[in-house]
């Protein structure tokens, strides 16, 4: 550094001026900072509440994708009991199911695309299990044993290859959330570090001012730290009521969600062994305990649901009827009378299980719009003042430069 510019900062920062001049710079650096720091958290903060409103829209695609497969693959299973005489209406929600799960893994590739390679190979799974479903279907119709086998197939390609997938997405976007939940709450800590050190540096400069001025009172510095101080405690307060309202979703109508999807699905797998426990006709032990497994899991499913607000007439209740319905068909299956258990299947208990699938689609379609907008509304007033953070860091470094600056023209 030339000797000149030397000279020129020595005298720029020497004796009581100096030493207010540095005061200037730190409140200066610090007020900046702080605004920063405020827009940047409560910014972030909003961020991750949008990102688990999608991440929980992302949850509900793959759990309806793997509902539908199940769906398709119990309508199949009912076609066979019937003899190849399928009804056009049953034909036609199979198709419909099989292609709603192709369209959601289209649209859930776009919207998360982390998870596009995995949805990839369940889509190739997908045109596998429709290709062999067709074949037990056209054995069927004429009669052939081996339709039976293509029928097994394909619930094995469901189970072997497409379940694994759907349950590592499943992790995966839950993962996604659980991150997404804890960043809303990090928050607070920063703001409140920031606001802190930010205030306690005004303070410092006004109580030095205080001693080497006699003048105790600097209008400009203490509406500086009374700015700091109010957006600390807002900025603070959004935060906490933030991540209480996330808790309260995630508690509430999110778990009540992942308990009604998990219910369906292994309800939809009940549906699918107790036929395949018909069609195998005096083998089917396998099937029959897929079945007791499958069916105590949705019970426990489905108590979580109510444990979460979801009453029993949303589908406790009805699948308790259908349990009911599938004992008579054990009953009657293992005492002989096959042709009455399959007319128990495709009657009493095919109504019960529908009625099951009614009441359980309304009360998650409810959790799952309360959930996404109970995320979307729990960050009120975080991007507002996320997008006010910065200028109110200017607004405060500009009060105490004017509070600085009276001091200093007094030694000129």
């Amino acid at each position: 550094m030339p000797a000149r510019a030397r000279r020129v900062a020595a005298e720029w920062f020497e004796g009581t001026p100096g030493r207010m001049r540095v005061l200037l710079l730190i409140a200066l650096v610090l007020s900046i900072l702080f605004g920063g720091a405020v827009a940047q958290t409560l910014r972030d903060a909003d961020g991750s509440l949008g990102r688990a409103q999608d991440n929980t829209a992302q949850l509900v695609r793959v759990q309806t994708i793997h509902t539908s497969l199940v769906s398709a693959n119990a309508d199949a299973t009912k076609a066979f009991l019937r003899g190849g005489l399928e009804p056009p209406a049953q034909r036609q929600q199979f198709v419909r199911s099989l292609d709603t799960a192709a369209r959601l893994i289209t649209e859930a590739s776009k919207a998360q695309p982390a998870d596009a390679d995995a949805l990839g190979a369940l889509n190739t799974t997908l045109v596998s299990y429709r290709g062999l479903i067709e074949q037990a279907r056209s054995n069927n119709r004429q009669g052939l044993p081996v339709g039976a086998q293509y029928l097994k197939d394909a619930n094995t390609l469901i189970k072997t290859d497409a379940l694994p997938v759907l349950n590592a997405l499943v992790t995966a976007n839950e993962r996604r959330l659980d991150e997404e939940f804890s960043h809303t709450g990090t928050g607070r800590v920063w703001v409140l570090v920031a606001g802190v050190v930010a205030l306690l540096a005004l303070i410092g400069v006004m109580v030095w001012l205080a001693r080497h001025s006699h003048r105790y009172l600097n209008v400009p510095l203490l509406s500086a730290a009374l700015l700091v101080l109010v957006t600390t405690a807002v900025g603070a307060g959004l935060l906490t009521v933030a991540k209480s309202r996330a808790d309260e979703v995630r508690d509430s109508s999110y778990a009540a969600t992942v308990a009604l999807a998990g219910a369906r699905i292994n309800g939809y797998d009940a549906q699918s062994n107790e036929n395949l426990t018909l069609i195998a006709r005096g083998s089917g032990a396998e099937f029959d305990r897929a079945w007791t497994t499958s069916a105590r899991t949705t019970r426990e499913r489905l108590a979580t649901s109510t444990q979460h607000g979801v009453t029993k007439d949303g589908g406790p209740n009805q699948w308790g009827t259908y349990e009911t319905a599938h004992q008579r068909i054990r009953e009657l299956d293992t005492g002989g009378r096959w042709e009455e258990a399959v007319g128990q299947a495709l009657g009493p208990a095919a109504t019960s299980f529908d009625a099951f699938d009614q009441t359980s689609q309304r009360s998650l379609d409810r959790t799952s719009a309360a959930a996404q907008s109970g995320l979307g509304n729990a960050g009120s007033g975080l991007s507002l003042l996320g997008w006010l953070g910065l200028p109110i860091g200017l607004l405060v470094a500009l009060l105490a430069w004017w509070g600085l600056s009276q001091r200093l023209e007094e030694y000129r």
